[in-house]
């Protein structure tokens, strides 16, 4: 069966907790199987006959909502997906000084030229922004407390829900699924 990355939104913050056991468990119930989460903020590593990742983010959308007790976006890609993710936000590291990071926003629909647009305004001497396909990277030149960019701007300039993961926890995840 195909493995897939799950990245559920607001998770473990903002008075939306759960044990990364329970979501585990509460995934297999959805019919999911080898699941396991990676660090405590909803991010869970899964196998399933389904082939449509947008399929699978709305089925699991829909089924965890009254699980959980709220709504929690997810965002899927393919392992494949995930190693090129991972490897444009390494890439990117070149571009940062020391005390800068790469963040990645997964998005549920593909980024268009008005997405470019609203984006654009945003940009600095210590944000810059690279959009790819369902991704935007975060080229942040400083720690992200002193930028004025976050999750929240960018979700009101493109009306829709994001969420966001620094591009070396997904080498970890990667460093985690090569190990198992």
């Amino acid at each position: 069966m195909p493995q897939y990355v799950a990245f559920l939104r607001a998770i473990n913050v903002a008075g939306r907790f759960i044990k990364m056991a329970d979501l585990a468990a509460h995934v297999r119930a959805l019919g999911h199987a080898h699941v396991t989460t990676y660090i405590n903020s909803g991010n869970v590593l899964f196998q399933s006959r389904q082939v449509s990742t947008a399929r699978l983010a709305a089925a699991m959308e829909e089924g965890l909502e009254p699980l959980l007790g709220f709504r929690a976006e997810v965002f899927v890609r393919t392992v494949a997906q995930l190693q090129a993710i991972a490897a444009q936000a390494h890439a990117l590291r070149s571009r940062i000084g020391p005390h800068g990071d790469i963040n990645v926003a997964f998005l549920q629909r593909a980024l268009t030229a008005e997405d470019e647009a609203a984006i654009a305004p945003l940009r600095n001497a210590q944000d810059d922004f690279v959009l790819n396909g369902h991704e935007l990277y975060w080229v942040c030149q400083s720690l992200q407390s002193q930028s004025r960019f976050s999750n929240a701007v960018l979700e009101r300039k493109l009306r829709t829900r994001t969420t966001f993961r620094r591009g070396s926890m997904l080498q970890g995840l990667l460093a985690s699924l090569t190990a198992a």
